[in-house]
């Protein structure tokens, strides 16, 4: 599969955060495609990360440099290039 370089993983995310505050916050950057923040398929509770598709490799990058280690609710976010999913056996 090919590794998108505007795919960010965002970590550290409070359990209370919404895909759509991840997209205002990440906005503030540049355009943003896409967010999603993961939940535990049976209770439905955010399992504190998320991933969000800047418009370009360019804003990704920024994204990166102005929002890693950026206080949401408290706490640091990290945020870096996603990694391509691994395979499942």
């Amino acid at each position: 599969m090919e590794e998108q370089k505007n795919r960010l993983y965002v970590g550290n995310l409070p359990y209370s955060a919404t895909a759509e505050e991840l997209k205002t916050l990440f906005s503030e950057v540049g355009e943003v495609t896409d967010s999603v923040v993961i939940t535990d398929k049976m209770s439905g509770r955010s399992k504190g990360f998320g991933f969000v598709t800047m418009g370009t490799d360019e804003l990704a990058d920024k994204a990166v440099k102005d929002l890693d280690g950026k206080d949401m609710d408290g706490r640091p976010l990290k945020v870096n290039i996603a990694r391509a999913p691994r395979e499942r056996e």
